[in-house]
């Protein structure tokens, strides 16, 4: 695991499709260009989501860490 400067985390632990990534657009738009968020996620369709989405947005997915149930991810903002 690398160490990040996160600016801001967000727990969507429990949350199912598609809220995750509906909340982590919003959270991601709160966080200034060129900083790190921090997601802890419970649903495994984030997996798939978020490469997805990031990918159509231009945003950065830095790393995935699984921690039991529990998915972390760092997505940088790039637009």
């Amino acid at each position: 695991m690398t160490e990040h400067q996160v600016a801001k985390e967000f727990d969507a632990s429990g949350l199912r499709c598609p809220m995750p990534i509906l909340k982590t657009k919003k959270e991601v738009q709160s966080i200034e260009i060129g900083q790190i968020l921090r997601v802890i996620a419970t649903d495994i369709g984030t997996k798939k989501d978020f490469p997805s989405w990031a990918e159509r947005t231009g945003n950065e997915i830095l790393e995935l860490v699984e921690e039991g149930d529990k998915l972390i991810w760092y997505i940088k903002r790039v637009k």
